[in-house]
Order: structure tokens, then C-alpha cells, then sequence
């Protein structure tokens, strides 16, 4: 229970909830949300694994529900377990940076994640009634949602460099954010 106490977990969690807010400031910009990079990055740093997926899953909850009550159609909706569902993923993939965070490895697992998001979000429409429940619609759903791919590839690669950028400067000016507690 060290980690919990540490400086670097509230620091994390800070980040996490400040990249929740962003991601409702920008509800009106199509497909363009730090929620991926923030998956990833939760699932690269958070030394505890539990922590990893509860915090941002909070944060994203807790940005869902003030959509809902202050911008109507812009928060709980049908394909929200989809939805959360690809960021648990994306959390995972964020394991698979941990001890090994290179400018490369970070840029390929925000790409992954790109990917994770549309294949499993765009399923959720098809699946939730968006399209016909069968083979020819889950295509034609993915067909359709090729034209937003590329926003959702540059918002994430874009928050992740942010994200893991600051972070490894934060790291370098304040000692206490080196070194995760195990």
C-alpha cells in the first residue's frame, strides 16, 4: 500500500483527471479524445495494476456523467460498455510498455490502441442495432467509420506524446517521479 501514499501515484492520478477534463472540452471535436493515450498511459506507469484500470476508469466515468448532465446526447449512451471496454484493452497494451518506454514502443502502442478503439467501439455500434446483425453489416459499419480512423490516429498519437513527453520531462526535474513504488 506504499504506492498509495507515494507522490508519483497522486501526481498520476492528477494527470489522469486532468486529461479526463480535456477529453469533456472537447466533446464537440469529432473522434479527436485523450482517452486512449490516457488508457495507455495509465497501463504504463501506475505501478499498481488495479490502480492502472480503476483511476482513469473513474475519471472517464465521472467526464461521461457530467456530459450527461450538462450536454445533453454527449454523455451515457448505448455503446458506452464498448467503449470502456477498448480502454480496458488499452490499459493492457499499456503493460506491455512498463520498464520499456521508448519514443518507438510508445508511438507503435498508441497506434495499437487506435486500432483496439475503432475495431471494438465500431462493433458496439453494429451490435447495439446500428447496423443489420449480420456479417454484411458489421462490414458495412467498419466501411463507414474508415473516414473518422484518421482523426482518432492523430488525436491519440497526439495526446500520448503529450502524455508520456510531459511525464518524461516531469521525471527529469522532480526525483520523486522517477521511480515507481512497488
Amino acid at each position: 500500500m506504499e504506492w498509495f501514499r507515494s507522490s508519483r501515484f497522486w501526481f498520476l492520478v492528477g494527470i489522469v483527471f486532468l486529461i479526463a477534463a480535456v477529453k469533456v472540452a472537447l466533446v464537440f471535436v469529432p473522434n479527436i479524445a485523450p482517452i486512449g493515450a490516457m488508457a495507455l498511459f495509465a497501463g504504463a506507469y501506475f505501478s499498481n495494476r488495479v490502480a492502472a484500470f480503476l483511476v482513469p476508469l473513474v475519471a472517464l466515468f465521472l467526464g461521461d456523467a457530467f456530459q450527461e448532465l450538462f450536454i445533453p446526447g454527449y454523455g451515457f449512451h448505448s455503446v458506452m460498455p464498448f467503449t470502456y471496454g477498448a480502454f480496458a484493452i488499452i490499459v493492457l497494451i499499456g503493460f506491455l510498455l512498463r520498464d520499456q518506454v521508448t519514443p518507438l514502443r510508445v508511438g507503435a502502442a498508441g497506434l495499437s490502441g487506435s486500432i483496439v478503439f475503432f475495431l471494438v467501439s465500431n462493433f458496439g455500434v453494429w451490435a447495439t442495432g446500428g447496423y443489420p446483425l449480420n456479417l454484411g453489416g458489421l462490414m458495412l459499419c467498419y466501411e463507414m467509420a474508415i473516414p473518422f480512423l484518421h482523426l482518432t490516429v492523430l488525436g491519440d498519437l497526439f495526446f500520448v506524446a503529450v502524455l508520456f513527453g510531459g511525464f518524461a520531462l516531469a521525471q527529469k526535474r522532480v526525483p520523486a517521479l522517477a521511480a515507481p513504488v512497488r
